[in-house]
Parts: structure tokens; sequence; C-alpha cells
């Protein structure tokens, strides 16, 4: 009797031990073939698509953690978007790596890789199915839709508040196990920090909601033979939503500032740009695109412009009725395949805020891959349950498994590792983007124009002409492109033509402030200093904060020896880039011609301090200090 308790004892232990380990063996795989596929990311640089809102032209965010730039965060409306906590974010990245891409690069891999660990670990302790959670963790890390998710600086708030997200979701399976008012606070606090990252959390308490069902089993009412072990106390659906009922206000809240914010941003343009007909069959559409794609993920890019009115009504109705019959089978099989109806209303509710019904942007997609960062979950989730499930009765089933997952990881590891090496520039990405798109849609005209800026950088002139000038034949009322492809033109001593085209993205867009200066710089070097100063005083009265404007009019009033607004601006110009070296040694001219000879010799310093090698601030604190001495001695 003796010997055999002891082997009863024995016996559970040895097996949580092989489970544990085995966990701790996923856990390292999963670690080890997302670093093999995205470790080249650490050697990409920046982006001109959106990094610099974020990063490289955003001043407050280089400026670092500081009380001031913490406010901003909080109460910026900057890029249409309320998220103060991927604000913080990225300044603490600047103030860590400086405009060094390789730590910001890191930082997002970092959080993919531990969102990856996450949702094995979230999954498994919901489920106790550890090839399951091992399998959709693994689809998740490596599958090719996530890498602009994790390739793309700008996209933080995606990896960020997927982070909090899954942290949401593991504080509340902590809480059902064990409900009390402190385990609620720490996933109340996850949730609201998720919100403050990204906006898209809004359907998480429906998720919750959902896990209520399967696989927590928190429901009262039995709903037949569910798999796992029930560990909760069971409830009554109206208590289960009660429950979640801070989780909703919060969402509620989340959605006015958002709403707001975007409104305050003239991002909401609902009507005027896209009616409510054409954003609901592109939505339509989109769920079924996304699905392939998510089978077969060959043609993937940085941008899809939206369709328009070029899908009729009636593709919208086919691709409605093969969601409703979907959703339909789910339902039906909710008993017996519980996860099926699980992973597929996921699908379908994550996706609703970012398919564009209710919002449409200036240059909306029509489909973005970084959008199905979180929903394809629940499809991951439905083929890991599903696919055992279906051929349960094979004889060779373990063997056909491992089989097939031996084949499919290694062929997604290829194909996700090919896809991160376009984002390595922006030339690479957005020829990728001409290429998988054509000409079918307008819209497609804003690739074309950032691969022109791309190929402006690299001073392949040319190049970028003929991009921009495509931009323009696609999508003639694009005003950046006109606006662009004039700064060409006047770099190349065009001088008229590229007036032209400046008066043209004016005519477009009136409230363009950097075609404003742009043609203001144009019109100077004609000698028609009167229009010109027209136009950098209309630059700065719509954008306050573009620098150069403030320096180029500070530049032409100093010259009609209109002094002290001269120093006006050059002070704004420094205000909002104090590193501007030339803006300094300026200030320190208009200063030293309006006899403020000390404080023209500090702003020379500190244009040399900036750029040691500025000859021209060291002549002129050579000349101010002679004139200070001499001013000295009489």
């Amino acid at each position: 009797m003796k010997h055999r308790q002891q082997k009863k004892n024995i016996a559970p232990l040895s097996k949580f031990k092989a489970t544990r380990n085995m966990q701790i063996a996923i856990c390292l795989f999963l670690v080890v073939a997302t670093l093999m596929v995205y470790w080249q990311v650490l050697d990409h640089g920046f982006l001109n698509y959106d990094d610099g809102d974020y990063v490289t032209k955003n001043l407050k965010v280089q400026s670092g953690l500081t009380s001031e730039s913490f406010v901003w965060a909080f109460t910026t409306s900057h890029f249409s978007n309320w998220h103060p906590v991927t604000w913080l974010s990225h300044m603490l990245d600047y103030q860590l790596y400086g405009s060094h891409p390789k730590g910001h690069h890191l930082t997002s891999l970092l959080f993919h890789i531990t969102n990856t660990l996450l949702l094995f670990l979230v999954l498994n302790r919901m489920t106790g199915a550890l090839w399951q959670s091992g399998f959709v963790a693994a689809l998740f890390a490596l599958h090719p839709f996530n890498v602009e998710s994790v390739a793309w600086i700008a996209e933080r708030k995606n990896v960020l508040s997927t982070f909090f997200w899954l942290l949401t979701m593991w504080a509340y399976i902590q809480y059902t196990e064990k409900p009390n008012i402190k385990k609620y606070s720490l996933m109340a606090l996850f949730f609201a920090l998720g919100l403050m990252a990204k906006p898209m959390l809004v359907t998480l308490p429906f998720v919750l909601l959902m896990m209520d069902y399967w696989p927590l089993r928190r429901l009262k009412k039995d709903y037949g033979n569910i798999p796992g072990e029930n560990t909760v106390t069971r409830c009554d659906i109206g208590y289960l939503v009660r429950e979640k009922i801070p989780l909703f206000l919060m969402v509620v809240g989340s959605s006015i500032a958002t709403f707001i914010t975007q409104k305050g941003d003239e991002a909401v343009k609902g009507e005027d740009l896209f009616p409510l007909t054409v954003r609901l069959v592109n939505a339509l559409v989109s769920y079924l695109e996304y699905l392939g794609k998510a089978v077969w993920p060959l043609k993937l890019a940085v941008f899809y412009p939206h369709p328009g009115d070029a899908l009729s009504v009636w593709e919208g109705i086919m691709c409605g009725i093969a969601l409703v019959g979907i959703t339909a089978l789910s339902l039906k099989l909710i008993k017996k395949a519980p996860y099926f109806a699980f992973g597929w209303f996921w699908y379908l509710g994550t996706l609703v805020p970012v398919l564009g019904i209710v919002q449409a942007f200036k240059w909306v997609h029509g489909m973005a891959d970084r959008y199905t960062y979180i929903p394809l979950i629940g499809i991951f989730i439905i083929a890991a349950w599903g696919i055992p499930e279906l051929i349960a009765k094979w004889h060779f089933k373990e063997k056909a498994l491992a089989i097939s997952a031996g084949a499919l990881i290694p062929a997604l590891m290829i194909v996700t590792s090919t896809q991160v090496s376009l984002w390595k520039n922006d030339i690479t990405l957005f020829k990728h983007a001409v290429d998988v798109n054509g000409s079918k849609y307008p819209g497609i005209a804003l690739a074309h124009n950032n691969l022109g800026i791309a190929l402006e950088g690299q001073r392949m002139l040319n190049e970028a002409i003929s991009q921009y000038k495509t931009a323009i034949k696609i999508k003639p009322d694009f005003a950046e492109s006109h606006n662009n492809l004039g700064n060409i033109l006047f770099a190349l001593r065009e001088t008229e033509e590229a007036v032209s085209y400046f008066q043209s993205a004016l005519k477009l867009d009136p409230e363009y402030a950097m075609a404003h200066n742009n043609l203001g710089i144009a019109l100077e070097f004609k000698g028609e200093v009167e229009e010109a100063i027209a136009h950098y005083r209309q630059a700065v009265k719509l954008k306050p904060d573009l620098v150069l404007a403030q320096y180029n009019l500070g530049i032409v009033l100093k010259e009609k020896g209109e002094l002290e607004e001269a120093i006006s601006h050059y002070r704004t110009a420094i205000k909002f880039k104090p590193d501007f070296a030339l803006a300094h040694n300026n200030l320190g001219n208009a200063l030293l011609a309006a006899q403020k000879i000390e404080e023209a010799i500090a702003h020379y310093k500190e244009a040399i301090k900036i750029e040691p090698d500025l000859t021209l601030a060291r002549n002129n604190l050579e000349m101010a200090l002679l004139r200070s001495k001499e001013k000295a001695e009489n």
C-alpha cells in the first residue's frame, strides 16, 4: 500500500514537470523562430510614411520624457489620434536611442515577441490545450500579415495596444478564478492603458463576454459538452454583462475622445469622401479579402487604395451572404464546436473599428495588413482547434498534424522573412506597393508619390519626377504631388514651371502651408519679394510650427530692415526647433543689427555648439565680440 501510494504521488508531479518543460520548449521555439525572421529589421531605417509624424520630425517626441512632453502626450490631437501611451513609448525610445532607428525597431520587435508569448500563455491557461495554443501563437508570431505592425515604427501603437489587450485577458482569467476588487482593478488598468495606446481595444469587453461562454464556461445554463475544466463559478448572462459595465463606460469615453480628436483635426470626412453604401460594400468585401490573404499571403503591401465606387453593390451583397452563411454555421455548431463561434465572432467583431464604415480619411485605405494583427487570432483559433477535430477519425492523425505543422511553419518563416526585407527602406517598400496594386484605383497615387519622395532623397531626380508625374496623371487633384514636383523643378532651376506646380497645389488645397512656403521661396528667387512675404505669412498663419516658413520670413524681413518682426519669427523657429543652427546664426545677425550685441553673441555661440563646423557662425561671433569690445572701450 505504501509503495502504491508513493507511485500515486509521484505520477502527477512527473506529468506536471513534463508539461512545464514542454511549455518552456514551446516558448523558446517561439522566441528563436521570431528572432530568426525579424532580426533583419534592426538594420532597417525610418520611413517617409508616418515615421516623421511619430518620431523623426516630431519635436515633442524628440524632447524625451519631460513634464512638458508628458502633458502634451495626454492633451494633443496630433495626427488625428488620442493615444498618450503610444506617444510616451516613442518619447522613451527617443530618450534611449535618439535618432538611431535600430533601437526603435528593437522595441517593436520585443513587444511582438512578448505578445506572442502572452498569447500562448493566455490560451493555454484558458483551455489547457498545449499544442493548439502553441500553434496559434506560432501563426501569430510568423504570419506575414503581421510584418507591417512589427517592421513599421509608426505602428508601435499596434504592438503596444495588443500587449495591453493580452494582459487584460490574463488579468480577467485571474479575476474569474477568484473574483475580487483588486483583480478587477488590475484588469481595468490594463484595459485603460490599452485604450490609451490605440482605441481599437473598444471591442475587448465583447471578447471577454465570449470568453465567458468558451473557454471559461462561466454561463450558468448548460450549453452542452464543452471541452476544458470548469474552474469558475457559473453566472447568468445578466450578471456577466453588468460585471463589465465599467469597461463599457471606458469604451464610451475612449470613443468620444477619439471622435473629438479626429473631428478637430478634420480626419472624419464621412459622406464627403465616400457614401455610406460604398463604405459598407468595401467593408463586406474586405472581410473575405483578409481571409483570402491570410490563407495565401503573397501579395501584401503597405498600402491598398480604397476602391471607391469601383466595387458593385452586388459584390458587397454576395460577400455579405457568405459572411451570414459562415455565421449561421458557427451558431449551428456552437455546442459541438464552440471554438468555431468564438474565433469567428472574434474575427468579425475586432475588425469593425478599422473597416472604414464610420470614418473615412483623406487617404483612406481600402484595407491594411496592420488591421488584422488582433482579428486574425480568431481565425488562427478556428484552425488550431478545428483541423484536429476534422481529422479526428484518421488513423494517422498525430503524424498528419505534425507533418503539416512541420511544413507550414518553415514556409511561413520564409515568406515572412521576405516580407520583412521589403521594409528595409522607402524605395523597396513603395516599389512593391506599386507592383502589387497596379493603377486600378486612383488612391495608388499615394504610393507613387511616396516612392518619388524616397527617390528624391537618394538624388535620383529623374526617377522621382517620373513618379510624381505618374501620381498626378492617376489622381490630378493630388496636391502633394504637385508641390513635390515643384520642389524638384525649382532645385533644377526651372523656376517658372516650379511656380506653376506650386500654384496648382494651392488651387487644389488653399490651406496647404508647405506649398505656400515653397511658392514664397520661388517668388523671392524671382525678385517678387512682396508676393513671397504674403505666402510666407499665410504659411505661418496656417501652420505656426512650420519652422522653414518662420525662418524664411525672418530672412526676408531682416533684409527689408524690419528687424523686430524678423527677430520674432527667428525666435519662433527656434522655439519649435531648438537645434536649428542657422536660425540661431541668423537671429544673431538680426539682434546684432538691432544693437543687441550680447544677445547676438549668445545665439552665435549656440549655433556653434550645435554645429561646431559652421564657419559662418564663427566669423559672425568674432565680429560680434569685436564690436562688444569696442563698445566697452567707448
